[in-house]
């Protein structure tokens, strides 16, 4: 592992964040063609594009796709070489207009707000999968999806593995099952590579589940540990595992649970953020026997040993805290076991 001290600066975290590791410099000197990401505005899109910016070399472009409600979004893909695209992926006219690419990164969802509006949640996680398949029906693609998309399992085990059924509770997971069924299908209409990336949870310094319990602890707020474990993998690494997958794309598509390698006890990381930022710990509630828990085996056996470790993450997130470093607001609610979001 190449894991810095100390990252201090937004800048310094993004650099990290997109810098490509040699897997992805491998796969992407092999499979050379441009690369569109469908969704890019989210909370991973924006370093993951920067990541094949980096590692694709020219002539070959990068196509950065979002509605770009935040401007700054799309200036900082373009400062970074990445070409941007207005769209609207509900929109199947302005999809079709899209540009060629032989390689498509899908990362568009939504999973808030679903309780209030399921309908939309629906639509966003089925029906603009649909418009972007039928767009790259000769494309090779990476889609990104969710653990969530596994029910509950115990939590004496090594969590669920991609060969297991899915049913999940709630209708956000079950929308993530419905975009599975809608990329499986037309991988085998049209025979189209497909790659599904289960991912659970990522981190990065301004979000996470990691955040979520060092600002509960930071605030004095109790800490919730009835889902008593859970996942969690750099962000750099499950940008590199997504991107490599691009060169595992097979028909019917190929599955892979992306997250770290350790099950984490959530009063553990409690308490070691407690000693971290000298702060006492409340805990709430009493451990559960089931949690959402991904067996990330196959990753680590195709991909690169991890960038950084779990107490180098929270390392870097209790200096973040303690300097006041910008955070997007964005909570996991990763407490949630009846997947209403």
């Amino acid at each position: 592992m190449n894991a810095p001290s100390e990252i201090e600066t937004v800048e310094q975290l993004d650099e990290l964040l997109s810098r490509p590791t040699p897997g992805v410099e491998a796969v992407l000197r092999q499979l050379a063609g441009d690369v569109v990401v469908l969704g890019v505005a989210g909370k991973m899109g924006l370093t993951l594009a920067r990541m094949v910016r980096r590692a694709l070399a020219a002539p070959h472009r990068v196509y950065g796709v979002a509605r770009f409600t935040r401007a700054n979004a799309r200036l900082e893909l373009e400062q970074h070489g990445i070409e941007t695209i207005a769209c609207d992926l509900l929109d199947r006219a302005s999809v079709a207009q899209l540009p060629d690419a032989p390689y498509v990164i899908y990362m568009a969802g939504q999973k808030f707000g679903t309780s209030a509006a399921p309908e939309i949640t629906w639509a966003m996680n089925t029906l603009a999968p649909a418009h972007a398949a039928e767009r790259y029906a000769r494309s090779r693609i990476v889609a990104f999806s969710t653990g969530c998309v596994y029910p509950l399992v115990s939590t004496e085990s090594c969590g669920s593995r991609e060969d297991d059924e899915l049913g999940p509770p709630g209708d956000y997971a079950n929308s993530c099952v419905g975009r599975e069924r809608i990329f499986t299908y037309f991988s085998k209409k049209h025979q189209t590579p497909v790659a599904l990336v289960r991912l659970n949870y990522a981190i990065d310094l301004r979000y996470g589940v990691l955040l979520d319990i060092a600002l509960k602890i930071w605030q004095g707020e109790p800490v919730d540990v009835t889902m008593g474990y859970v996942n969690v993998i750099w962000q750099r690494d499950a940008n590199a595992q997504a991107i490599q997958c691009l060169a595992h794309a097979t028909v019917p598509p190929f599955v892979l649970n992306v997250t770290g390698p350790e099950k984490l006890s959530i009063r553990a990381l409690a308490e070691k953020f407690g000693q971290l930022l000298d702060r006492p710990v409340k805990i709430r509630g009493t451990e559960a026997p089931t949690a959402w828990l991904n067996d990330s085996r196959r990753a680590w056996q195709l991909f690169d040993p991890p960038t950084a470790s779990v107490d180098d993450m929270m390392r870097w997130v209790a200096a973040w805290i303690r300097r006041g470093g910008p955070t997007l607001g964005k909570p996991t609610h990763f407490e949630v076991r009846d997947g209403k979001f």
